[in-house]
């Protein structure tokens, strides 16, 4: 298990305990943290997951999957500390991860 902190845009912060092996979608939506829509429901299928990963954490996470970039393209002002939050496996490791959600998803 390990805490993630999601951040609003707004500034609000939810610090939520997410079991190893959901994704940081996953524990956003099961916990009704506003600005993750996951429309897909984590399929890869759409960008409305996107989340910036705080710099410190960002060469700490695994690889993108293949094809993530071209889904990032089209979400809301895409950077390059830009992550699907679906592609994000829970771990121990990600303890502390800390994301900022985007003023809207697409």
């Amino acid at each position: 298990m390990a805490k993630i902190k999601y951040i609003e845009h707004n500034g609000n912060q939810h610090e939520i305990d997410v079991a190893n092996g959901l994704s940081v979608m996953e524990g956003a939506v099961q916990n009704d943290v506003p600005g993750i829509d996951a429309d897909c429901g984590g399929g890869m299928a759409c960008a409305t997951c996107h989340v910036y990963v705080k710099e410190d954490w960002f060469n700490k996470l695994p690889e993108k999957a293949e094809g993530e970039d071209d889904m990032l393209d089209q979400a809301y002002e895409p950077s390059s500390n830009s992550r699907l939050s679906c592609q994000i496996i829970v771990s121990d490791e990600l303890n502390g991860l800390v994301v900022h959600l985007p003023e809207k998803q697409v």
